[in-house]
Formats: C-alpha cells, sequence, structure tokens
C-alpha cells in the first residue's frame, strides 16, 4: 500500500529541509526523498548574512556557527584597475545588524537542516529516487513512485507536493517548463585545494571575486583548511577544452595572475569538475498541487553567493503557500499567486547585477565605489542578501543603476565593443558543452 502523508518533498537539500521542517513543526505529516545519503558532495559553500535569521528561526544556528568559517565581507579583485582589489565588509550595508555570514563544507551543512527535519517530525528516506509522479485533480494531491537503493519501489499518495530536487529539476523537466536563461549563460569548473594562501586576520574568511578575460573565479576558505576554487566562464571557453578537464583548469587558473599566486603552494585535494548550461529557469513555480522552489525553480550566477538563502528563503515561503492550500483550500489560489510573487523576488534583484557583472562599467563602479545617496550602502545590503526585508535600499538601488547606465554612455564605444564581443559569443554558444571529469 502507499505511504500515506499530507506533503511530500522531493529533495532533502537547503530549500526541502527547510519546508519540510517547518510543515512538520505545524503537525504535518511530511516526507522528505533525498536520492544521495547525507553527508553528500555539493557545491555552493558561501553563505551570506541574511541566511543567519533563517538559522535562529529554524533553531540550528549554534550547530552551523560550529562548522562554519566566519565570513566578514568579500573582496573583488581585478586585472583592469589600478587599485587591483576592493574590499567590502558587510557591517557597512544599510542594515548594520547583519555583519557576517559564514562558509561552509555542504555536505555537513546540509545534514544539519536534514537531521534538523527529522528531529522535527519529518519522515525522510535517503538513498531513494523518485521515478514518476501522477498529480491528480484539482486539489486533490498526488501519487509519486521512487525506487530506493536496493531496487524496491515505494509509492507515496501525498495531498502536496514541493519539488526542491535542486538542479535536477524533477516537475521542471517532467513537465517542460526549463528553459535555460537566453540572457546569461555559463558553465563552471571547481575543485579543492589544501596549503591556499588566504587573507590575513578577520578576512581570512572572506570570499574572493576575480575576474579574468573569460569570467570570473571563486576563492572560498573553509574551516578545514581547505579551499573551494571555481571558475564560472562563458561557454565558448570551455567549449575550447581540448585536455582532460584538471589541466584544463589548471591551464585556466594560469590566466589570472591574482588567483595563481594565491594556489602556488597549494595541492589540489579534489577531483575536479565541469557544469555546462549553469543558469536556467522554469515557466512556472506552481500549480494547483505542487510548488517548486530553490535550484528546482531557477539557477542564476552564483557571483553573488545567493544560492542556499535564496532555496532556503523559498523553502520559509513554502511552507506558508502548502499550510494554507491545506487548511484553507478556499485560500488557495490567491496564496500560490502570493508565493509565485515573492519567490520571483530574489532572482529578480539578483540578476540585474548577474546579467552585467563581467561589464566594464560594473567593474569600474564595483572597483571605485562611492557612496552617494547610500547607494554602496544599498548595493552592500543586495551583497549580504537583504532584499526580503523592510530594508529601504530600493531607492538608492534605482540610483545606482542610473549611474551605471550614465557610466555606460560615458563610455560609449568600449559599451558597444562589449556587446559585440558578447552578441558573437553568443553565436557559438549551441553546439553541446563537454562536462564532468574526464
Amino acid at each position: 500500500m502507499a505511504t500515506q502523508c499530507d506533503v511530500l518533498v522531493i529533495g532533502g537539500g537547503p530549500g526541502g529541509s527547510t519546508a519540510g521542517a517547518l510543515l512538520a513543526e505545524r503537525g504535518y505529516r511530511v516526507v522528505i526523498v533525498e536520492k544521495n545519503r547525507h553527508p553528500r558532495f555539493h557545491i555552493g559553500e558561501s553563505l551570506l548574512p541574511a541566511n543567519l535569521p533563517l538559522f535562529e528561526r529554524l533553531g540550528v544556528g549554534e550547530a552551523v556557527r560550529a562548522i562554519g568559517m566566519m565570513k566578514w565581507g568579500a573582496e573583488f579583485v581585478s586585472p583592469w584597475h589600478e587599485k587591483a582589489r576592493q574590499e567590502f565588509q558587510f557591517a557597512e550595508a544599510w542594515n548594520k545588524d547583519m555583519p557576517y555570514a559564514y562558509q561552509v563544507r555542504r555536505a555537513d551543512f546540509d545534514t544539519i537542516l536534514f537531521r534538523n527535519a527529522e528531529a522535527k517530525g519529518a519522515m525522510t528516506r535517503e538513498g531513494c529516487r523518485v521515478q514518476d509522479v501522477a498529480l491528480l485533480e484539482e486539489g486533490a494531491g498526488a501519487r509519486v513512485s521512487a525506487r530506493h537503493e536496493d531496487g524496491s519501489v515505494e509509492d507515496f499518495e501525498a495531498r502536496f507536493l514541493i519539488d526542491a530536487s535542486g538542479r535536477d529539476t524533477f516537475l521542471g523537466n517532467r513537465f517542460h517548463m526549463k528553459r535555460r536563461n537566453p540572457r546569461h549563460n555559463s558553465s563552471a569548473l571547481y575543485g579543492h585545494f589544501r596549503g591556499a594562501a588566504r587573507n590575513d586576520g578577520r578576512a581570512e574568511g572572506n570570499i574572493s571575486i576575480f575576474w579574468f578575460e573569460h569570467g570570473w573565479f571563486w576563492f572560498i576558505p573553509l574551516a578545514d583548511g581547505t579551499t573551494s576554487v571555481g571558475a564560472v566562464v562563458w561557454p565558448y571557453y570551455l567549449k575550447q577544452r581540448s585536455k582532460p578537464v584538471e589541466a584544463f583548469f589548471r591551464d585556466t587558473v594560469a590566466l589570472c595572475p591574482a588567483l595563481a599566486a594565491r594556489l602556488a603552494g597549494a595541492e589540489l585535494v579534489s577531483e575536479v569538475s565541469a557544469t555546462g548550461n549553469f543558469s536556467y529557469g522554469c515557466d512556472r513555480s506552481y500549480g494547483a498541487n505542487y510548488v517548486l522552489l530553490g535550484d528546482a525553480f531557477s539557477f542564476i550566477d552564483p557571483v553573488f553567493s545567493s544560492g542556499v538563502m535564496l532555496a532556503m528563503h523559498g523553502g520559509f515561503l513554502a511552507a506558508d503557500a502548502v499550510d494554507a492550500c491545506l487548511s484553507k483550500p478556499s485560500a488557495a489560489r490567491r496564496a500560490l499567486r502570493v508565493y509565485d510573487h515573492k519567490l520571483r523576488q530574489g532572482p529578480r534583484a539578483f540578476s540585474w547585477f548577474i546579467y552585467r557583472v563581467n561589464h566594464p562599467t560594473m567593474r569600474d563602479l564595483f572597483m571605485g565605489p562611492r557612496n552617494i545617496f547610500r547607494v554602496q550602502e544599498a548595493l552592500l545590503s543586495v551583497l549580504a542578501g537583504d532584499i526580503f526585508g523592510d530594508t529601504p535600499i530600493w531607492r538608492s538601488l534605482a540610483l545606482f543603476k542610473g549611474l551605471y547606465y550614465l557610466n555606460s554612455l560615458y563610455h560609449f564605444r568600449r559599451s558597444m565593443q562589449t556587446f559585440r564581443k558578447r552578441r558573437e559569443r553568443r553565436r557559438s554558444e549551441e553546439a553541446p558543452l563537454m562536462t564532468g571529469s574526464e
């Protein structure tokens, strides 16, 4: 017989575990189905200050603090500016109450959130992959079939379904809703090093962003002494790979002398992975008996480390929406529309900056910041993830965008050259990419 539940969550990452914990806490019968077993590797180790209030509301603040590396700010390093390094402190954002964040090993961090959901009453299935979903008539829930590692199949009947399957985008693919982001297609290569040169003092845990000709690098120090290093590049560059991915990654690092110097005495202690078609989104975020959240709904360039925060915030939104749908069906449609509006707010706020982060004008503004009309404080609030509360940053952000357009116009020839180069590169982005570790 099928396992009965109120809510079935596909995926035990930050978004799914958050939603599952909150709904179980409210008395719903919740099942979280995770294809792997915790702890399991995941990239995306840098958190934002806006994560911290969410940890406290879930009751995991102390546990996350115990595994985290303190992150007080971020630095941007550019080979095109006389002042090659610019540091930003979260304490200088508009809201001074969130001065730091953490860098975490995702295997440990995700396990904390998953076990917290269990502790709050959610049933869990690990090593169990969802294979099939049949949505029932409006408001009647879903039937789900999942296969365990031993080959056995378990069926579920749920009143509501939450897709938090991450980049698997289970429902997005099944219902043909997933679309490659045409405005910012990117790819990534990444690995972990031991012995990388870090910043001194309190800045040791800061994330570093290194611009280079073909995109940008992240440099994320972790508490266990390793450092996560990755390159986010345009697909045309990854298509040039004609050698094993590790050799290609080392060649890519060599193109950025400032980063290469930080890794000169470091040892690569992991395989190097490559991922293509990095950015995407789904046409819709909900149906009558399901919602999508986190990376299952959309994934944007990780330059501002927004992924975990958006997934967890989406988990809170999903819990409220599902609670409304199950407890008061007459209010379901409105609750789902509100959910969709709020879910899209985060990617929309970050995307404007992400689409332009490699533009020379944006680099100029980051490398020479000015706090006219508090625009720098507003920008730091975005970097901190403070985009959902009452912090009044939007007028200053509008002024920042105005400065961007005025500077682009002032450097019209440079802007046109950048536009033409990007257009030419897009023409070469249609062929499939080579990824993996071969």
